[in-house]
């Protein structure tokens, strides 16, 4: 007798991704001799089809918490890694064709303050996403970076700009093996804001940051394209996205711009 699972659905419809979502384990990484660890968000999906009305969940999800405790427990050089690890791992107990991880977490970043040099962690959020097509690995990364804009028409129309907190988002899309560190791509993304926010910040930091905000105004769509530029000259062989958040100081509504090459 058939297990409900594996009998034909009423629509016969394939599907791309059927898994589960929300699962919470910490891993760690290895970069540049620093040990880094994360207790991310995990989404893990695979592909389902036609003919069968559903996977066998209980089962399916036996075999992921399995490959995630085997796979976290090990030493790895980057998120990605793992993420391929799990699907490989999954794939010996659960076959598919198309199988995809996906970890949000936050990140921290240790910074100097630019003046005083004192220490101070900042925090990013970051994806990082591994799909495995066949035999063909991808990876998609994103990283959710805050800072801040000057608007620039104000300061023609009333001598005395607004300023606002901003979001920016950049997301590389490339093969598995093309290197990719996320420190740099938070670095893009804040080389494009009119200046960089910090946790810590002495008085002769806040007035470095004051007057470097008013000397360099920028639109959102400014940034948005100025993540695109960075992003380019800096990663090769990758779909790039950017996304420009300003919360405005002076509206009721938010300010958007997208881009991508």
């Amino acid at each position: 007798m058939k297990d409900t699972q594996d009998r034909s659905p009423k629509v016969r419809q394939s599907l791309d991704r059927v898994g589960i979502t929300n699962l919470r384990t910490m891993i760690q990484t290895i970069w540049k001799g620093k040990n880094y660890y994360f207790t991310p968000n995990i989404e893990i999906t695979i592909d389902l089809d036609k003919d069968r009305k559903g996977v066998h969940m209980s089962r399916l999800i036996e075999a992921i918490a399995e490959a995630v405790e085997e796979e976290t427990q090990k030493p790895a050089g980057s998120i990605e890694e793992i993420e391929k690890r799990i699907l490989d791992g999954l794939q010996t107990r659960h076959p598919f064709h198309r199988g995809e991880i996906r970890m949000e977490t936050d990140m921290m970043i240790q910074k100097t303050t630019p003046i005083s040099g004192k220490k101070t962690q900042e925090s990013h959020r970051i994806e990082v996403t591994v799909v495995k097509d066949g035999r063909r690995y991808t990876k998609k990364l994103k990283v959710v970076v805050l800072g801040n804009t000057v608007c620039p028409h104000s300061m023609v129309t009333a001598g005395k700009p607004h300023i606002q907190r901003a979001v920016g988002e950049l997301e590389i899309e490339t093969g598995y093996a093309n290197t990719v560190e996320l420190e740099d791509m938070v670095g893009c993304v804040e080389r494009s804001f009119s200046s960089e926010v910090y946790t810590l910040l002495k008085s002769e930091d806040e007035r470095h940051v004051v007057r470097k905000m008013f000397k360099n105004p920028k639109f959102v769509e400014d940034v948005a394209r100025e993540i695109l530029e960075n992003a380019k000259g800096k990663f090769k062989h990758a779909k790039i996205r950017s996304k420009a958040i300003s919360n405005e100081s002076i509206h009721r509504h938010d300010v958007i711009a997208e881009g991508s090459v």
